[in-house]
């Protein structure tokens, strides 16, 4: 666990961002506990929030890039989350050779709970540090996301 210091200049980048994501993600199991969505991977929850950000289905390629899975630990994980009710897997209506996935009722259900808890701590958070901090915060975590997929995709040539 990253103790607290005395400002945030002095903790690189990399542990704020690893350690700042702890509370989303804690406070999105305790509501997907609370709520009974008990069984979904760890994994789960980025596909079942990923799927609500765009309507319909969604190529099963696109999951194992942006999750950067391999297609096996991509195919295992999608199999649990149809299993246990969260998503739908069927064959591209344009292409047979593709697979896409969508929520299900049940997926969701559990999506409506991630995005509640998210909020929850969107928040809190734009309590301490107020609206504009918060922008800006956006701003360059979108930012730092750009960089990532150009770097990911120099690493790929």
């Amino acid at each position: 666990m990253m103790k607290q210091r005395g400002s945030a200049a002095e903790v690189s980048m990399p542990a704020l961002l690893r350690h700042a994501r702890l509370a989303y993600s804690s406070s999105m199991r305790t509501a997907l506990d609370a709520a009974g969505y008990d069984d979904i991977p760890k994994n789960g929850l980025y596909v079942i929030g990923g799927l609500t950000r765009e309507a319909g289905a969604h190529p099963l390629s696109q999951l194992i890039q942006e999750l950067q899975l391999s297609k096996q630990s991509a195919g295992q994980l999608v199999d649990l989350l149809v299993m246990r009710g969260y998503l739908k897997r069927e064959v591209d209506g344009e292409d047979r050779r593709r697979l896409t996935i969508g929520l299900t009722e049940r997926g969701r259900a559990a999506a409506n709970v991630l995005a509640a808890a998210g909020a929850t701590v969107d928040k809190e958070l734009t309590s301490r540090v107020g609206p504009k901090d918060m922008d800006r915060a956006r701003r360059v975590l979108f930012v730092l996301v750009d960089i990532g997929r150009k770097t990911m995709g120099q690493a790929a040539k």
